[in-house]
């Protein structure tokens, strides 16, 4: 059974030191991706934004600056709020997103406890999978013969002087 942590919260998208917007946003974790967080952004466009990224770099984030690329994540203090910042890259532009640390902190608590840190892999059922995958199937052992068997009495071993 598949478990779903999500948490709505308000997040500020940061135009300039002196200027933001607010961004509803989404976050979500399930176990049956025990490795990904997705955050789903509602900017008030048709479609909404999605990010997808590994659980692992939140969980760092929340403590100290880590990431490169195109997800980077620190906490911070902005007018005596702790919050996370949230740097985004993306060939459509740059982002700077500012989350309540606590809200965040509380929702990946949830997370850590639903899917438990070094546990991810079991979540997978990786072998059950590959066991299904590999089973044979009805009708597989047609395939497991040669369908034309050959007459009796040919030797069909190469000859070591052709």
């Amino acid at each position: 059974m598949q478990t779903v942590v999500e948490r709505e919260l308000e997040m500020q998208l940061v135009l300039s030191p002196e200027r933001s917007i607010p961004v509803p946003a989404r976050l979500a974790y399930r176990s049956g991706d025990p490795y990904a967080v997705h955050i789903t952004f509602h900017v008030g466009s048709d479609a909404p934004v999605n990010w997808t990224f590994a659980r692992e770099l939140i969980v760092e984030g929340v403590f100290r600056p880590c990431g490169h690329g195109d997800v980077r994540i620190w906490p911070t203090k902005v007018n005596g709020r702790s919050v996370i910042c949230l740097a985004l890259s993306s060939p459509d532009g740059d982002a700077l997103l500012e989350a309540p640390s606590s809200a965040v902190a509380a929702w990946l608590e949830r997370t850590l406890r639903a899917v438990p840190p070094g546990t991810e892999n079991e979540q997978l059922s990786m072998d059950d999978g590959l066991s299904a995958l590999l089973a044979p199937a009805a009708g597989d052992e047609a395939w497991l013969h040669d369908p034309s068997p050959r007459p009796s009495g040919r030797d069909d071993t190469p000859d070591p002087g052709v």
